[in-house]
């Protein structure tokens, strides 16, 4: 990938001091860590907005749409065909939430409970591959700067 410096110059230097350095930078090791976990799950039958899905409800239980679509970067209708589609393959299910008949709770199903377990089996070497060029201690490190910069204790965006 190549980037203009302020002085006109064309360079593709890792972590090129530029404003937009970081940015370029985090969407590329997005891109390939999505592409080595597309590659992991997709004899699973599922993909990675699917599978985003079913970690949020490993992670919390059953939860409504709304707290789903924010948790996986999504919006109200992508999140709505994400439920859809794991409605239909027999991954989750939707429930009337007690109180509120508008609303609706996504709980994962058993079944969808064994594929997450197979994912996660099929992921493991796939993650491993993803930190192969780091030193002992940096993945641990590199996930809770990650952590630290998507989720500032101050709520900054």
């Amino acid at each position: 990938m190549t980037a203009d410096t302020p002085d006109g110059t064309t360079t593709d230097r890792p972590g090129e001091a530029t404003p937009f350095a970081l940015g370029l930078l985090l969407r590329q090791a997005h891109w390939r860590a999505a592409a080595v976990m597309t590659e992991a799950i997709r004899p699973l039958g599922i993909e990675l907005r699917h599978f985003a899905v079913l970690i949020v409800l490993v992670e919390r239980g059953p939860t409504v749409q709304r707290d789903l679509a924010a948790a996986t970067g999504s919006d109200k209708a992508g999140i709505m065909r994400v439920v859809d589609d794991l409605e239909r393959m027999g991954l989750a299910v939707r429930k009337i939430v007690p109180g509120d008949r508008r609303v609706r709770e996504v709980e994962i199903t058993p079944q969808g409970a064994e594929l997450f377990a197979a994912a996660q089996v099929a992921a493991e070497p796939m993650s491993e591959r993803l930190v192969a060029e780091l030193k002992p201690g940096e993945a641990e490190q590199l996930m809770d700067l990650l952590t630290r910069f998507a989720y500032p204790s101050g709520g900054e965006a």
